[in-house]
């Protein structure tokens, strides 16, 4: 079992899930995400994607250094060249297709309606909403979820706090009793835990099966 235990508060009444490489494990949707974005960046600016992902590797290292050493979304980094919240959303919306990469997933669903009997089961996700009901409808597992927060929710990306603030108030849970799973620290875990949420890093679904015996 890979995945690691930060924080649990005493009371937990509702988990907040990641969606992305969190509930599925496959790296070439994962990549297709990234690399999709930076195309249409590249054809924005009139580069080829070859330059304009060499472009992207620099500003994520420009970004870590001066934010500590964090890792930053792909959002922040397509703000940083100007692309509107707004357009961000639209290129997602038009390229992601889950359907095409994931299928559904009989285990994680008996392991969520495992858990839903005790949490009340949201997503925070850099996504947009619609694309995650489509991600979570191939999953099976879409009826599981109670809240939903994407891009489109608050019109910002994590790592923020208003996304997981919103989670907090559409679940009618407090910070303090809610948990933040993810597969990255710097955008799913750091900012959920300086709120006084819980937090549980994974590195894949095999990992969120593990979560009926943990919690």
């Amino acid at each position: 079992m890979a995945l690691k235990l930060f924080f649990l508060p005493p009371e937990i009444r509702a988990l907040a899930f990641d969606m992305d490489l969190t509930l599925y494990s496959c790296p070439e949707y994962g990549k297709y995400q990234i690399t999709s974005l930076v195309e249409k960046l590249g054809k924005v600016r009139g580069l080829s994607y070859e330059e304009m992902n060499r472009e992207v590797e620099v500003k994520n290292k420009e970004w870590a250094l001066s934010h500590g050493g964090k890792k930053p979304s792909l959002s922040n980094i397509l703000i940083g060249y100007g692309i509107s919240m707004e357009e961000n959303i639209r290129w997602r919306d038009e390229v992601y297709k889950p359907e095409l990469y994931i299928k559904e997933d009989k285990r994680l669903k008996e392991t969520l309606e495992a858990l839903s009997k005790s949490y009340v089961l949201g997503i925070v996700t850099n996504n947009s909403v619609p694309i995650a009901r489509r991600t979570l409808a191939t999953l099976g597992v879409e009826r599981l979820f109670s809240v939903l927060v994407g891009l489109n929710t608050c019109m910002i990306a994590k790592p923020h706090e208003r996304p997981f603030q919103a989670f907090s108030e559409l679940s009618g849970c407090a910070p303090e009793t809610c948990v933040s799973i993810g597969d990255r620290y710097d955008v799913d875990l750091d900012i959920p835990l300086r709120m006084g949420m819980g937090g549980i890093l994974v590195e894949g679904v095999e990992d969120v099966y593990e979560l009926p015996a943990v919690l």
